[in-house]
């Protein structure tokens, strides 16, 4: 939509995100995301941490639901989406304003980790991937372990019809 405030924000999980479900059946996952920006400090010669900017996420769908299986408190993310401005009274009768973000990506940050990506289905899509389909043989054979959990090299796979060598081909899969 014309007018929204388009934005990407890069920091870590305060909390496990929170999966629920409406009354219609949508999933929704809840995250709040923690953004530090680190300025050099050339007098003392270290990095220093600014102030922390605190934000609630929210992310609708398919992309909920594997959101909440992918990420976990603590893990760094990238997350883009619209910024909202939001009003009500609390208890007190006090009125308050917040800031949250409809999420439109979200994916964990690469720059200190590494994440295995596997393709996910849903209900109007094959289970069986076409012979077109690049992440077909790309898919990992086994889903164990985590973040920090040793991982198992993924194997590359061969591009449509190519005859590997020896078990291995330099090609994309695509």
């Amino acid at each position: 939509m014309a007018g929204e405030t388009v934005i990407t924000i890069v920091g870590n999980l305060v909390d496990d995100p929170e999966l629920r479900f409406t009354p219609a059946g949508a999933a929704v996952c809840k995250f709040r995301v923690a953004s530090t920006p680190r300025v050099f400090n050339k007098t003392t010669n270290e990095w220093e941490d600014g102030d922390s900017l605190f934000l609630t996420c929210s992310v609708w769908r398919q992309a909920a639901e594997n959101a909440a299986a992918t990420l976990g408190r603590g893990m760094r993310v990238i997350v883009q989406g619209r910024l909202k401005q939001r009003s009500y009274e609390d208890r007190e009768q006090v009125k308050r304003t917040v800031y949250e973000l409809d999420v439109d990506e979200v994916g964990p940050s690469l720059l200190r980790a590494s994440a295995v990506v596997t393709k996910t289905t849903t209900a109007n899509q094959s289970s069986a991937a076409p012979a077109s389909d690049g992440w077909a043989g790309a898919r990992p054979a086994q889903q164990s372990g985590g973040w920090g959990a040793p991982q198992a090299p993924a194997q590359p796979a061969a591009a449509p019809g190519a005859t590997p060598a020896a078990g291995y081909s330099d090609e994309p899969p695509f």
